[in-house]
């Protein structure tokens, strides 16, 4: 639909929406935006398993009268124009009261001016676009940012990682720009030198050419950041027949290049990598202890959970917690107000908030080495940066 009468039909139905929204009483819809289907399916099934276990282990936990309803949509990967359309219709068909989901930033982005426009809270599981919950004020996010991870993980490079010199590659998308311009602007502030960089293209690369680039220029180390998942798996398959670990090259970068459920399909390659991100399950928190206990019961040993997946859980303790502050009404301002500056001292992940000024989620960022662990590989948290805000909104005020 477009042109002047397509944006108010919009309107009217985004309009129509909000007059829908149910009382305090009736079910609380959630739409769930994810990837269900295609080479990133893996994806999608972490974050809804996450959302899943949190809704089974805590539902005596809602207000009374109050039922939740997950309504699933797939976004099929990265399709802007897809997720945007989804949203749409969970907005103006299905009457949501929340959004929730979000894997890839540009279907986020694509997302975030709908729910300005209808006032329907939208909490991010993993989408790390930068500025996000700058496009609406009903957006908040419960994932991480790129520029969280990676500015103090360049300065920990190279105050105490002991790398001088650095090349950057990435995916050729917002979320790899991010994490190459936070990784850059770290390392090179504490003295490190980047000696280039290459982008990878986003849908099945073959990563050999780039990195042969890498191998040739003789760098201490490339700092990596691709989709987690099976990209991650294909990029050390590369690494390995590259023979760049005998060439003396480390790998470093940010959790998605060593995401704990693909650690047992990677054979011993990652082993020594050093990454920063916000969750292993080998942590040994009692709160991690007990999710990981609880996933295995429900879902066995075949998949362990990872980043995403604590992502899905810490949605839904979100919006549980915003439903029992606000006695159950699912009023969207009422339920905003409610998510600034919300805590949870118990997630898997250690202690999290949401930036009551950002909307932003305020947590521990991890460095982690790859180890064996018994008879398999493991993310050993071995260094924390406390309670760590996203920096690039305080180095870019808003206006």
């Amino acid at each position: 639909m477009t042109g002047k009468f397509g944006v108010l039909a919009l309107g009217a139905s985004l309009a129509l929406a909000l007059a829908a929204q149910p009382s305090a009483a009736e079910t609380v819809k959630v739409g769930v935006i994810l990837t269900y289907s295609g080479p990133a399916a893996s994806l999608g099934d972490q974050i809804d398993k996450g959302m899943s276990l949190y809704i089974k282990e805590h539902e005596k936990d809602l207000p009374k009268d109050v039922t939740l309803e997950l309504i699933r949509r797939d976004d099929t990967g990265l399709n802007p124009a897809t997720a945007k359309r989804l949203a749409q219709e969970l907005i103006t068909r299905d009457h949501v009261n929340f959004i929730a989901g979000l894997i890839w930033s540009p279907n986020a982005l694509a997302i975030a001016p709908l729910s300005a426009e209808a006032k329907v809270p939208t909490i991010s599981s993993n989408a790390a676009a930068v500025n996000l919950t700058r496009l609406s004020p009903y957006v908040a996010r419960v994932s991480f940012t790129l520029w969280q991870e990676c500015l103090p993980f360049g300065q920990w490079a190279a105050t105490k990682g002991g790398l001088k010199k650095v090349y950057i590659a990435v995916s050729d998308f917002a979320p790899g720009h991010e994490a190459a311009d936070a990784f850059t602007k770290g390392f090179k502030d504490a003295g490190g030198q980047i000696v280039d960089s290459v982008a990878f293209p986003v849908k099945d690369p073959d990563f050999v050419p780039f990195l042969q680039r890498v191998k040739d220029a003789k760098p201490d180390a490339v700092f990596i950041f691709v989709p987690s998942g099976k990209q991650a798996t294909a990029l050390f398959k590369a690494y390995d027949d590259l023979g760049m670990r005998a060439a003396g090259i480390k790998i470093i970068g940010p959790q998605d290049i060593v995401p704990d459920e693909e650690l047992p399909n990677m054979g011993q390659e990652p082993l020594g990598v050093i990454t920063a991100g916000t969750y292993s399950n080998a942590a040994t928190r009692p709160a991690n202890k007990a999710y990981v206990a609880a996933w295995k019961r429900e879902y066995g040993d075949k998949t362990p959970p990872g980043f995403m997946s604590v992502g899905g859980w810490d949605t839904m303790a979100a919006i549980f917690g915003a439903l029992k502050a606000t006695q159950g009404n699912p009023d969207p301002d009422k339920i905003m107000a409610a998510l600034k500056g919300w805590k949870n001292p118990d997630s898997p992940r250690g202690e999290i908030m949401i930036d009551p000024e950002t909307r932003d989620i305020v947590q521990h960022i991890y460095i982690r080495r790859v180890e064996k662990q018994g008879d398999r590989l493991a993310n050993i948290e071995f260094e924390t940066l406390p309670m760590t805000k996203d920096p690039w909104k305080e180095l870019n005020p808003a206006k």
